[in-house]
């Protein structure tokens, strides 16, 4: 494997782990071949992250900032609140794929953090299905949306198909991010809808 030798100390590292991880494994990945591979020390690592934890830590947080930030956005944007859910359900999807490394890595090593850091990093993502079902509760109160299913057993279910993603989605595939987005998206609100 290449070390990424451009960039900041802190992006080298989390593209060097974010490579390792998903190659090998969040377990099965040394610190010392982190920093092999992004051509650091341990000494500089430890500066900017305190612990391997600490660095599956950001490299997933990193995406869930972003895609909380851009779901503000489009659930603040106004217009229809079914368009804006579609438009929500398909960032999530399409970021995801864009970050898939990232988000793979993730959800197979989230088990490994020490307890405190998956509680912070579990509280992230609460927060952002918090936001994405207030987008449903919203549709249910002007009466677009079923309301005979609950918006949190809405979340969960859609939700947990995303994060099933890592499973079988292959970029080498039939469809691209931006068509398992819209169909996510659409599966979505055919199941919302009054």
């Amino acid at each position: 494997m290449s070390a990424p030798r451009t960039g900041s100390v802190p992006e080298r590292l989390i593209a060097a782990a974010t490579a390792l991880f998903a190659d090998k494994g969040f377990d099965r990945v040394a610190v010392q071949e982190v920093v092999d591979r992004a051509g650091v020390t341990k000494g500089a690592m430890y500066h900017y992250f305190g612990s391997k934890d600490d660095l599956l830590g950001e490299i997933y947080g990193r995406v869930l900032r972003m895609q909380a930030e851009r779901l503000e956005k489009i659930a603040d944007g106004g217009g229809p609140v079914a368009d804006r859910l579609r438009d929500a359900a398909a960032d999530v999807v399409v970021t995801s794929i864009a970050n898939f490394d990232q988000a793979r890595v993730f959800f197979r090593s989230v088990d490994h953090l020490a307890q405190d850091k998956q509680r912070e990093v579990r509280a992230e993502r609460r927060r952002y299905h918090e936001r994405f079902r207030a987008l449903i509760e919203e549709g249910q109160g002007a009466g677009v949306f079923r309301a005979d299913v609950s918006a949190d057993l809405t979340v969960h279910y859609f939700f947990g198909s995303v994060h099933h993603l890592g499973t079988w989605y292959d970029s080498s595939g039939a469809l691209d991010a931006e068509q398992v987005g819209a169909g996510f998206a659409d599966l979505l609100l055919r199941s919302v809808l009054t």
